[in-house]
């Protein structure tokens, strides 16, 4: 991951209805959620929710798929996974004894990578 790809996404989480919406897509992995459910569970009307799934796809943290009528969206893990290594590898160059144990975890599959991301 480069500087622009990690601004992008860190600019895209830096709303709070967009980093609701990503913890809750992580926290729903494999299966994702419709933008029916997440309008739902955050009480916003579709169409607010649509806009801001937008803006975290175009920033590659969340991919769609369609099962049937519905638009699964998910999370991009290997994305997030991306975004936590370069912030370590970036903030812990002067101190990397501090950051060691936050590198494993950086590294650590916490599920397997979606093949929409």
């Amino acid at each position: 991951m480069d500087m622009e790809n990690a601004l992008q996404a860190l600019k895209a989480l830096s709303q709070r209805t967009r980093m609701t919406i990503f913890r809750l897509l992580v926290a729903h992995e494999p299966t994702g959620l419709p933008v029916g459910v997440l309008a739902e569970q955050l009480r916003q009307p579709q169409n607010t929710i649509s806009t801001h799934l937008a803006i975290l796809a175009r920033a590659g943290l969340v991919a769609a798929q369609r099962q049937g009528r519905l638009r699964f969206y998910r999370a991009c893990l290997p994305k997030l996974q991306a975004l936590t290594g370069f912030m370590l590898e970036e903030c812990c160059t002067q101190h990397p004894g501090q950051c060691s144990a936050s590198a494993t975890l950086a590294t650590h599959p916490c599920a397997p990578p979606p093949s929409t991301c």
